[in-house]
């Protein structure tokens, strides 16, 4: 006898338009409860199924996401970006759910979705406190900062963001990261070593965020790294790197430069911050830090020259927009520079210059390009850069002079 045949699958809208018949909708969306109950009661028997052969072959199950639960929860992803899905996600305690989740399984894709999930919900001030509240949660998410997967590092980033960026819970999160420092050491990797520009530039919008938040956090953060533990074996100090603060965001700002001007941006606010307590200035100086602003204001200045005939199609209208937007960017970009290269150059010293000098950081030409972008606004600090100057270079300095009379007649 003919097994009679199943029937056919229903679609998004079929199921939707059968919630909104039973009264089944989450709020006043058409997203059905039932079905919503169904993918998280299949999560967790992925997590912790009943009826697994063995351990072994429990943890090559976890380390894939079969295809339609993977469809199914990036629904409920895409869903939670309502404020309705979100709260009832909340009620039927996702958080918590989450949580073992992220603890037990070894899959990437499931942990990237579900930390997606808690950070949609996050957006919501509601859920932000709760979440933020839970300690387990807090540090179970924190630990997802460690992660060696990229996709579950950018959306553990975007959700610390959007906590940080709550003023009721961000002083808990600025605490719970102090009490970790395997942070410190995680972010500073990822800056370092990470080629994703758009996880660069997330998490460099949490480490900009940071430092905004607590000066006290950022001072911690600038001496990590600069005297090695005594109670350290010298064989630890040879496997364990020991990061920087200032190294990791300069060669995180190298790698976003050419990709994201905005992302460069980020960076450069926060190499602004640095330059805000003497121990961000001295942790400058001495890195070719100058050589690089100073590249970066030759370059503007390149940017800024715009071909008189364009041979591009696109309409008039378009083109003034663009270079609009280009030159706020370009501008933006000057000013932070502009202040970094005056902050520095107010605690250089003799001896610094002198260095500068030797290795090629300094020369008229530069010099000349840093004086053309801070006269006359930080006129005071060129001066006193120009009589350290005198010290260590009488020729160059007078070069200099010629080159910007205002300066010859004030000194």
């Amino acid at each position: 006898m003919d097994r009679n045949p199943s029937p056919p699958l229903r679609s998004r809208e079929e199921e939707e338009e059968e919630a909104a018949a039973v009264g089944d909708c989450i709020g006043s969306t058409v997203y059905s409860k039932h079905w919503l109950f169904g993918v998280l009661t299949g999560l967790m028997q992925i997590v912790s199924p009943e009826n697994s052969k063995s351990s072994s072959d429990h943890e090559e199950q976890q380390m894939e996401l079969d295809e339609e639960m993977e469809n199914e929860i990036c629904r409920v992803w895409d869903m939670s970006m309502d404020e309705d899905v979100a709260l009832f996600l909340h009620e039927f305690n996702v958080p918590d759910i989450f949580m073992g989740i992220l603890a037990k399984s070894k899959c990437p894709r499931l942990r990237e979705i579900c930390v997606g999930i808690l950070g949609n919900m996050a957006c919501f001030q509601e859920i932000c406190v709760s979440i933020s509240s839970d300690k387990n949660l807090g540090q179970v998410l924190l630990y997802c900062l460690c992660d060696s997967d990229p996709p579950t590092l950018l959306e553990t980033s975007r959700l610390l963001l959007t906590c940080l960026s709550q003023t009721e819970v961000a002083v808990v999160w600025v605490e719970r990261i102090r009490e970790h420092p395997a942070i410190y050491d995680s972010i500073c990797f990822i800056m370092s070593s990470s080629t994703n520009v758009d996880l660069l530039v997330k998490v460099g919008e949490v480490v900009d965020k940071l430092f905004d938040l607590d000066e006290k956090l950022m001072l911690e953060w600038i001496r990590n790294g600069a005297v090695q533990p005594l109670d350290q074996p010298q064989e630890d100090s040879e496997q364990q790197p020991v990061f920087r603060i200032v190294p990791c965001v300069l060669e995180a700002a190298k790698q976003v430069r050419s990709e994201n001007p905005e992302g460069l941006d980020v960076y450069m606010h926060i190499l602004q911050l640095l330059t805000t307590v003497d121990d961000g200035i001295q942790a400058i100086v001495g890195l070719p830090l100058i050589d690089s602003l100073i590249r970066v204001l030759q370059n503007m200045k390149h940017c800024q020259k715009k071909p008189e005939n364009s041979a591009e199609s696109n309409t008039e209208e378009t083109k003034k927009s663009d270079l609009t937007q280009g030159d706020f960017h370009l501008k933006i970009l000057k000013d932070i520079s502009c202040e970094l290269l005056s902050n520095i150059f107010q605690v250089l010293t003799k001896e610094t210059v002198a260095q500068g000098l030797k290795e090629g950081q300094l020369s008229k030409r530069k010099c000349s390009c840093a004086f053309e972008n801070l006269l006359p606004l930080y006129n005071p600090v060129v001066e006193d850069f120009l009589k350290i100057l005198r010290e260590v270079d009488k020729t160059l300095a007078g070069n200099l002079e010629e080159s910007f009379p205002s300066l010859k007649v004030q000194t």
